[in-house]
């Protein structure tokens, strides 16, 4: 039996390989091909038409990286083909092992309408289900040569300023066939079956049962008439093909996808192509497939289907209308979840909802988030505030040491809200529905016995195409087959309702869910980090400032097309593989010139705004943009800067170095240009621990196992230099206002200043690090071994802070090596903790280890640089400036303020007077993340805020202008049924209510 099984298989393969498979397309007849190479980027469709095109033929060479070249196809249908089906096959070149990742095309009729995309999968058109014979052929094709770049290899075409002009694509096929539907079908029984067959146990009768079903089918294909026998073999397996599932049989939701990367391998300007072309070969395969539903998230990406294929646009929106097409996940893009400041989170669902809701009056319901690099724990109440219902996630599936427990259960966030929570078996979201994942997926399932069904998406992704009729053809034959698990064809919100009703009380997952891989992305292409941050502390300037001067003063307008404009391209640049420094050059030379452009932009609203609020006067007027009083300024207000408390004083240190000190701290820096001493004056204790420095530099070698830019690997700590060597050590500035230490080093190919910093009346130890990066695979770190027996650390992250052990004690938290923060870090224990404070760093790692005289140290280290080579050669390479502050003696209360006013300096302007806020609160532990005014443009003030310290609050909201109401709302800025919010009294004042870390959105009416 064994050796009849082995002999059908070979037989098969090569049966199907070499004679059925070239036997669907038959009759090839060339089609008359011309090109014109575009010399620089890409054009409107419009010119590529009217083009002067030059003659070509299968063969030729085209496309240098980054290129693109219209091919003018032509060509008529032979007249003895009539009543026949039939096709072009259009080759530019296609590597088949390589969909999404190399040339794409799109062809267009000589009106500039779109036909569909060409692929390595999906490379023919359709010119008659039943020609007539005689039809005239005149396409265009847009194909674009983008360069292979998946290989890992160190490359510099990642952007086309470094790219060569050497064509790199090689013209294959270009004729017009006959499509033998009989043989197609064939092919497609075959493959589902051999690919079920393989997974089915040898001790399987299923499996000897298919095996002579093939068998028989393979005697009935003659060779040397493919066609003709075709419907005689598919005969032979009408049986095992029509034998129905078993009634345990695991059942799997098919939703159509086509993951795009807003931007990856190839810069943002292509993935505008990329989606075109998707989109529609997807209407395309809709019209000929009614029950095929396709899920397609990112409305940045439908956004710019409507701005650059308005035609294509209306197609989409039909497909939409009739519950072909369907749009998921309410984000503006699939962003990262870890670095994203909280408002722009919550501006991802705003914008995202918003677009769906107004072009196509749909409300998602479901978060669509496969392929982001770990998921933060504020995610589930942002979710719920949102309007959504379900989540959905894939990349858990990548982490290195443990299993992720569940695939069905419920997501806690620190808040305490649930969210239920999907994480499909079949451990992919470019899904081909073949046996061996639909196999695997039914294997891998862990709720069995309580759940009994998946979701599986299916399709080409980046730019490869999508979904294809073979998917489809899968997806029918396994909808019901024994020995497959059941498939079926339907939209997530469909599987979703299914899956909960069938697993209510499943399992509950509290706290973030980290990936345990792609640690690296926290600190990669620092700048583009840098300017994330700085964004979207500008934008909160900007709008604040603006908010208030639009109700203050009459003749100002708000700039509501300005900041949605802007708030879009920081959200787009959120995008999983730009913010987290993963994309090619050409990605974050572009992020850095976009950042600049906005940073420059709302610099000027908001300068506008205070001008406006400020009035004609020269009293010096500091604005206080941070949601704390600081300076004697109050939150959100501006008044005369107040004199500074004390002075601060500067000493020659005892063995070399300097002591600085301001009645709060007594800072010494020794003669390496170290901290080793930061002494909180007020508890009486000492920062730094006995023996170690605090702001000690120092470099790792950075080669992880595989994904350069993506990761770090924890063997990176075998090794490390300390940078304790100096080129020069001088008293910058003495008092009495501020007193600063600079210090100069040098190392490999690189150089480094560092600014230590206290001021009068601060207890903080301000840190300003230029750096002139130039080194290869190695990764910058500051240590601050801190005197603390931390069981945990703090980090901040959206509207509130995440615990993480700092010790290993299973492998869960080993594989935490590498966390992320954003404005701060805290360890602490009982009665005393220090902060460390940034302006634009997230990658941290925390670590504790017993000293000779018992005690403990637990050390903070920001990772400040990398300079992996893949996939951009020089990362980080260039001149860096990164701001951060040592917090002794500081609680989370401390923490959350001081992170706020390290990221919101204040401004100086002058002007007539004080400028009162436009809103208060009044208590600390209620943070105001933001104020606007209202979406709909109806002249609202909407202020978000949250519970900051993990406790229970009551605080009152005043509002500084007459007040009619107050709602509590959504993200999406409706009223939302709540009990947050109180009625406001005749004062204005509105009584707030908030559990732990509780998100509050009010919307304030005015009077």
């Amino acid at each position: 039996m064994h050796d009849d099984r082995s002999i059908t298989e070979h037989r098969l393969r090569r049966v199907l390989g070499e004679r059925i498979k070239p036997a669907v397309r038959t009759h090839p007849v060339p089609l008359t091909v011309e090109r014109w190479e575009v010399p620089g980027e890409p054009v409107p469709v419009a010119e590529g038409l009217a083009a002067a095109y030059e003659p070509c033929g299968p063969g030729a060479t085209w496309g240098p990286a980054w290129g693109t070249t219209w091919f003018k196809v032509t060509g008529a249908v032979p007249a003895d083909w009539a009543g026949r089906t039939v096709e072009a096959v259009l080759d530019l070149g296609f590597d088949r092992m390589m969909p999404g990742f190399q040339c794409e095309g799109l062809v267009h009729r000589a009106d500039g309408s779109e036909v569909k995309a060409l692929n390595p999968h999906n490379d023919w058109v359709r010119v008659a289900d039943r020609a007539e014979g005689g039809e005239r052929i005149e396409w265009y094709v847009e194909a674009a040569s983008n360069p292979v770049l998946v290989d890992h290899a160190v490359t510099y075409e990642g952007d086309r300023q470094t790219a060569a002009d050497e064509p790199l694509y090689r013209l294959a096929r270009m004729e017009l066939t006959v499509f033998n539907t009989a043989v197609w079908e064939l092919v497609q029984d075959l493959e589902v079956l051999h690919d079920l067959m393989m997974q089915l146990g040898t001790g399987d009768a299923r499996r000897y049962e298919i095996l002579r079903a093939v068998d028989a089918a393979l005697d009935a294909v003659d060779l040397g008439d493919v066609p003709g026998t075709a419907p005689a073999a598919r005969a032979c397996l009408a049986g095992v093909l029509a034998a129905p599932a078993h009634a345990s049989a695991h059942r799997i939701s098919a939703i159509g996808h086509a993951h795009i990367d807003s931007a990856w391998l190839w810069p943002l300007r292509e993935t505008v192509r990329k989606v075109a072309r998707t989109a529609s070969n997807m209407v395309n395969l809709m019209d000929g497939h009614p029950g095929f539903v396709f899920a397609m998230s990112q409305a940045q990406q439908l956004d710019w289907i409507k701005t650059y294929r308005p035609e294509l646009f209306e197609r989409i929106k039909k497909k939409i209308a009739d519950g072909q097409f369907v749009p998921v996940g309410g984000m503006w893009v699939e962003s990262d979840t870890n670095m994203v400041g909280g408002e722009a989170m919550a501006r991802q669902f705003l914008y995202g909802k918003k677009f769906f809701l107004d072009e196509f009056g749909i409300e998602t319901r479901n978060v669509w988030l496969p392929d982001s690099f770990g998921y933060t724990a504020a995610m589930p109440q942002i979710v719920k505030l949102s309007g959504s219902t379900w989540f959905l996630t894939q990349k858990i599936s990548w982490s290195q040491v443990n299993e992720f427990p569940h695939h069905t259960f419920w997501w806690e966030g620190i808040d305490g809200t649930r969210i239920f929570t999907h994480f499909p078996p079949v451990d992919t979201y470019n899904g081909d529905l073949g046996g061996a994942q639909l196999a695997h997926a039914a294997r891998n399932y862990r709720e069995k016995g309580r759940g009994s069904r998946s979701l599986a998406p299916f399709g080409w992704g980046d730019g490869g195409g999508g979904p294809t009729r073979e998917h489809l053809a899968r997806a029918a034959r396994q909808r019901d087959l024994e020995g497959s698990p059941r498939v079926e064809i339907e939209p997530p919100d469909a599987f979703f309702e299914k899956a909960r009703a069938e697993y209510q009380d499943a399992p509950v997952w509290a706290g973030e869910l980290y990936l345990e891989l792609h640690r690296g992305t926290y600190t990669s292409q620092a700048k583009t980090k840098q300017g994330n941050r700085r964004s979207e502390s500008l934008l909160r300037e900007a709008e604040l400032w603006a908010a208030t001067a639009a109700v203050r003063v009459p003749e100002y307008g708000y700039p509501y097309e300005r900041l949605e404009r802007i708030w879009k391209t920081v959200l787009l640049h959120q995008f999983h593989d730009i913010l987290p420094g993963s994309s090619i050059a050409w990605v974050h030379r572009e992020a850095r010139e976009t950042y600049a452009r906005l940073g420059e932009e709302l610099r000027a609203i908001t300068l506008a705004a205070q001008g406006a609020l400020a009035g004609e006067g020269e009293e010096e007027l500091v604005f206080n943009c941070a949601p704390h009083t600081r300076s004697g300024v109050p939150a959100g207000g501006a008044a005369p800067p107040a004199a500074p408390e004390g002075s601060v004083t500067v000493e020659e240190r005892r063995g070399g170095g300097h002591v600085l000190a301001n009645g709060r701290l007594l800072v010494g820096i020794d003669g390496r240009g170290l901290i080793v001493s930061a002494y909180d004056l007020e508890a009486g204790r000492e920062s730094v621990a006995p023996g170690a420095a605090a702001n000690l530099l120092q470099v790792h070698p950075d080669f992880p196992n595989m994904w350069d830019a993506w990761d770090i690997d924890a063997f990176y700590r075998h090794q490390v230099t300390d940078l304790v060597d100096l080129d020069a050590l001088e008293i910058a500035e003495s008092g009495p206002a501020s007193a600063t230490v600079r210090v100069t080093r040098t190392f490999g190919s690189s150089s480094v200043v560092q600014s230590a910093t206290l001021r009068a009346g601060a207890k903080t130890v301000d840190i300003v690090t230029d750096v002139e990066w130039h080194e290869t695979e190695k990764l910058l770190k500051a240590a601050f071994p801190l005197d603390v027996k931390a069981e945990r650390s703090a980090s901040e992250t959206q509207f509130g802070h995440v615990y993480r052990a700092t010790h290993t004690n299973t492998s869960w938290e080993a594989a935490k090596f590498e966390i992320c923060a954003h404005r701060w870090i805290h360890v602490e224990e009982p009665g005393w903790g220090a902060a460390l404070l940034n302006d634009s760093t997230y990658g941290h790692d925390v670590t504790r280890d017993v000293r000779p005289d018992g005690g403990q140290t637990t050390t903070v280290r920001l990772s400040l640089l990398r300079a992996p080579r893949y996939p951009d050669p020089e990362t980080d390479h260039g001149s860096h400036t990164v701001r951060y502050s040592l917090a002794p003696g500081a609680d989370i209360a401390d923490a959350v303020r001081e992170g706020r006013a390290l990221n919101l300096p204040e401004r100086t302007l002058r002007g007539a007077g004080p400028v009162a806020p436009l809103v208060a609160v009044d208590d600390d532990a209620v943070v105001v993340e933001s104020v606007k005014l209202a979406e709909d443009r109806g002249g609202d003030v909407v202020v978000r805020l949250y519970e900051s310290r993990g406790g229970r609050a009551r605080a009152t909201l005043a509002a500084g202008f007459p007040l009619a109401a107050a709602v509590e709302s959504d993200l999406l800025e409706r009223p939302l049924e709540g009990t947050a919010v109180g009625a406001p009294d005749p004062a204005g004042s509105v009584p707030l209510t908030l559990r732990p870390f509780q998100i509050v959105t009010v919307r304030l009416r005015r009077a």
